[in-house]
C-alpha cells in the first residue's frame, strides 16, 4: 500500500466518513461561511481525499479556516460529513508537524466583540484534541 492510500485510509477511519458517497454537488461549499477564505472548499476536501491527493490539503491554510460549524453536514443530500473530513485532515497535519496552529491560550487574544460565539466554541473544540 502506498503512502497516499495509507493517508486516505487513516483519514476515512478517523473521520468515519465514506468519501465515495459524495456526488460533488457543491451544496456543502455553497453554505460554508468560510468559503471566501478557503483555498480548498468542503467538497474539494472530500474529493481530494477520495482521489488520494492529500499532501496539498495537509499544507493548506484552509484547514484552519474551517469553523467546524457543520453547516456543510446539514446541507449534504447524501449524508457526507465534510467538516469531519476536514477535522481529520487537520488532526493528521497537527500530528505530522508535531504542534498545533494555535494553542488554547492564543484563543482569548483573538476574541473581539464581533466574533460569533460559534467561532469560540469551534476554536475550543478544535484545539482540545
Amino acid at each position: 500500500m502506498d503512502k497516499n492510500a495509507r493517508l486516505k485510509e487513516q483519514i476515512e477511519r478517523t473521520s468515519g466518513v465514506n468519501v465515495l458517497k459524495c456526488m460533488r454537488c457543491g451544496k456543502c461549499s455553497g453554505t460554508c461561511p468560510s468559503y471566501d477564505e478557503m483555498e480548498y472548499h468542503p467538497h474539494q476536501f472530500v474529493y481530494m481525499v477520495e482521489t488520494g491527493d492529500i499532501e496539498p490539503l495537509l499544507n493548506s491554510q484552509s484547514l484552519y479556516k474551517c469553523l467546524t460549524c457543520f453547516a456543510c453536514v446539514d446541507r449534504c443530500p447524501r449524508g457526507v460529513e465534510p467538516a469531519k473530513v476536514i477535522e481529520a485532515v487537520r488532526l493528521m497535519a497537527i500530528r505530522q508537524q508535531g504542534n498545533n496552529h494555535m494553542t488554547p491560550n492564543d484563543v482569548p487574544e483573538a476574541l473581539d466583540d464581533d466574533l460569533p460565539q460559534q467561532a469560540i466554541v469551534s476554536a475550543f473544540r478544535r484545539f482540545s484534541k
